[in-house]
């Protein structure tokens, strides 16, 4: 139960989040660079797919080995790495083989991704220890 709790409170922080940000900042921030590139509507089964390996990924690699040794913070700046490196890897990437990638794009994505996902983890896991005091 304890890591259903985990993936469902790291997962809804992640989600709520980044909807908001792709919505307000992200969306228009690429309109700019790509306009008729880009789909009027996301295609949601690949999104939410692609999300949930990601937050199950996230819980494997940062957030349980942090819950177990009872360290948030560890959560947050390994959060923040893996944050960094998976962003880092979709926007340095087009960066390099796109001709409409700018450097904005580049800097805003990866510093989101990685805020993004080091809070999320660090959320999921001090609200999970605050649940499940004896973990």
């Amino acid at each position: 139960m304890q890591i259903l709790t985990l993936y469902l409170i790291t997962a809804l922080v992640f989600l709520g989040l980044d909807a908001v940000m792709l919505k307000t900042v992200m969306r228009p921030l690429f309109e700019t660079r790509l306009g008729d590139q880009l789909l009027e509507e996301p295609r949601m089964l690949a999104a939410a797919l692609f999300y949930m390996a990601y937050v199950g990924g996230l819980l494997y690699f940062v957030s349980l080995p942090a819950l177990e040794a009872g360290r948030p913070w560890q959560a947050l700046l390994n959060g923040a790495l893996i944050g960094a490196m998976a962003y880092g890897t979709f926007e340095v990437t087009n960066y390099a083989v796109l001709r409409a990638w700018s450097p904005v794009m580049v800097a805003v994505d990866m510093t989101w991704g990685t805020v993004l996902t080091g809070v999320s983890a660090a959320l999921g896991v001090w609200a999970t220890r605050a649940l499940f005091p004896a973990a």
